[in-house]
């Protein structure tokens, strides 16, 4: 899975227990790799939180 299908799947289920049933492939470990490398990779990206 790619770091951005990661990210997705976990905004998606929220919940460990729905995400391990949909995905028992995905590790807790991959996702923090993930969350991690999105961090390190974004952290100079300024985003807007407002309302559209």
């Amino acid at each position: 899975m790619t770091v951005q299908r990661v990210l997705e799947t976990v905004a998606l289920y929220p919940e460990w227990e729905a995400l391990k049933a949909e995905y028992p492939e995905l590790e807790k470990e991959d996702v923090r790799q993930a969350l991690e490398f999105a961090a390190r990779n974004l952290d100079s990206q300024i985003f807007s939180t407002e309302a559209a």
